[in-house]
C-alpha cells in the first residue's frame, strides 16, 4: 500500500513538471519570420499557400495559415513536422536555423 502511494506521488510530480515544460515548449521558436517567409516562398510556394490570409482554408495540401491556426500548432511540433519525413511531401534537408525561421513565420500567422 505504502509503495503504491508513493509511486502514484512520483507520477503526480512527473506529470507536473512535464506540464510547466510544456508551456516553455510550445513558445515561438527563435528565428526571423521575415526570414521564414522568404524561405516559405522559395520551397513551399508551388504546393501550399504560403501568404496570410483572412481566413483559413480546407484545401489539401493545407495553407500556412490553416497549419498555423490548428489549436496542436506549436514551435515544437512544428519542429518535430519539418524534421520528419513525409509521404505526399518533397524530404526538404534545412538547418535548425532555417526551420526556426520558417517556424517564427507560420507561427506569426496564428489568429489570435
Amino acid at each position: 500500500m505504502a509503495l503504491m502511494r508513493w509511486m502514484i506521488l512520483l507520477y503526480v510530480i512527473a506529470a507536473a513538471i512535464l506540464t510547466a515544460q510544456s508551456s516553455v515548449l510550445a513558445q515561438p521558436a527563435d528565428g526571423d519570420p521575415a526570414a521564414g517567409r522568404q524561405l516559405a516562398t522559395t520551397l513551399c510556394s508551388s504546393c501550399h499557400r504560403v501568404l496570410p490570409m483572412t481566413l483559413s482554408d480546407k484545401a489539401d495540401p493545407p495553407s500556412f495559415q490553416s497549419i498555423a491556426d490548428l489549436p496542436s500548432t506549436t514551435g515544437t511540433s512544428l519542429y518535430v513536422f519539418l524534421h520528419s519525413n513525409h509521404r505526399n511531401m518533397p524530404n526538404f534537408i534545412i538547418s535548425s536555423a532555417r526551420s526556426n525561421d520558417l517556424i517564427a513565420y507560420i507561427l506569426s500567422l496564428k489568429q489570435k
